[in-house]
């Protein structure tokens, strides 16, 4: 019990430390979330807001295997609901038998919930939100001291939430654009199997710039490349723009690639025997809806590189042309595997300007992947693999231009 007790008077110092010292106070509160779940230890946990009406909630992050980016709770609603409606903390030791548990999150998500602990977060004048987790990874109930925890993560945060000004706007109901449930992927390893990615549940919204990170092997590029249909799953069920793209066919797959999708690659992949338009041009002769060659090129500003070769251009600008061969086709997704892992900062910086003016102008969906955690300080969400699965998803409350990124 002494242990307990030392291990979480360490945590609240620590949540204290990093809730006071933050400069951006979303990434204070993912952290300090992400601190709780390891700590208590338990299997998920998210922080949700009340709209500026004050009648539905929103998750804000969530840690855990499930993306619950899209479900919202109506206020007194679940145990949620009810924290932040009456202000008071609610432990439930078996929520499948406890009448106030809603399981339309659990339907929603396919997460099974068996323990919760929910907090409400209590600015100066109300109750904006709740911290909850649920089940603790050894099986037992949660008890007073997790309570106690929890109740002081939710008062240091509503304090910093206060103190840095909190802007919450949830904004307008989005539409999924790509749907992962359950997606595994198994290779053959030697005489058995490796499994690479364990259950994925994910879905990404039209227009939405998101970040995907992890450690290597943690299955981020297979996901990406079974989206892009340049893989396919083993199991599960892959949905795009409403329609089912879990085992496509040939012809299928290749009017979906064709149509639909852009891809940005780390290697530039550009043709050396073609100029910087005729790479582009090369593509916009294969797509039934392209853009002019010309105005790609002038998107990605290289207009007066554009009768260059491959050999004359800086990686910067074989790295533009790529995006614009991306583009061209006018997709309605771009995939782009660590597009600047070859490149140095200042040029790094010019790349992901040119990302962020396609996503602005074009509406495209972009799902970028990379080791470098400052470039997901510009996206919308970002999302968190471990072991091939999703650990986490935070909302970025306010992403940051590719200007403002320093590393």
């Amino acid at each position: 019990m002494a242990d307990r007790k030392t291990r979480f008077t360490r945590a609240i110092w620590h949540l204290t430390q990093e809730l006071q010292n933050a400069a951006a106070l979303d990434d204070a509160l993912s952290a300090s979330l992400e601190y709780i779940i390891r700590t208590l230890p338990c299997e998920a946990g998210t922080i949700w807001l009340l709209d500026r009406a004050g009648s539905r909630l929103y998750p804000l992050y969530n840690h855990g295997p499930v993306d619950i980016t899209g479900i919202t709770i109506e206020k007194g609603q679940g145990i949620a609901g009810r924290v932040a409606q009456s202000g008071e903390s609610l432990l439930v030791a078996d929520a499948a038998g406890d009448a106030r548990f809603s399981r339309s999150v659990d339907e929603e998500s396919g997460f099974e919930t068996r323990s919760i602990l929910c907090v409400p977060l209590k600015n100066s004048a109300e109750t904006i939100g709740c911290v909850q987790v649920i089940n603790k990874t050894d099986g037992s109930p949660f008890d007073a001291e997790d309570l106690n925890l929890c109740e002081a993560l939710a008062s240091l945060a509503a304090i910093a939430m206060e103190d840095k000004g909190l802007d919450f706007r949830p904004g307008a109901e989005k539409e999924v654009i790509i749907s992962l449930r359950g997606v595994t992927k198994d290779f053959p390893s030697g005489d058995g199997v490796s499994h690479v990615l364990r259950g994925i549940n994910l879905d990404v919204y039209k227009n939405e710039f998101v970040v995907v990170l992890g450690e290597s092997g943690c299955g981020k590029s297979t996901m990406v490349n079974i989206i892009g249909g340049m893989d396919f799953l083993t199991d599960g069920q892959l949905t795009i723009d409403g329609k089912d793209f879990s085992h496509p066919g040939d012809k299928e797959l290749t009017r979906f690639r064709r149509e639909y999708l852009g891809f940005v690659f780390q290697s530039y992949n550009l043709m050396p025997n073609l100029t910087a338009l005729e790479n582009v041009q090369f593509i916009a002769d294969i797509a039934p809806n392209s853009m002019p060659a010309a105005e790609a090129i002038a998107k990605v500003g290289l207009t007066d590189r554009a009768g260059n070769y491959p050999a004359a251009l800086s990686g910067g600008q074989q790295q533009r042309v790529a995006i614009a061969r991306a583009i061209v086709k006018r997709p309605k997704i771009i995939f782009a595997d660590e597009p600047t892992a070859a490149l140095d900062y200042q040029t790094s910086i010019e790349v992901l300007s040119v990302f962020e003016e396609v996503k602005r102008q074009l509406g495209a969906t972009i799902m970028m992947i990379t080791h470098n955690p400052e470039i997901a300080k510009m996206a919308d969400r970002v999302i968190k693999l471990r072991d091939g699965k999703v650990s986490s998803i935070k909302v970025n409350l306010h992403p940051l231009s590719a200007s403002e990124l320093v590393w």
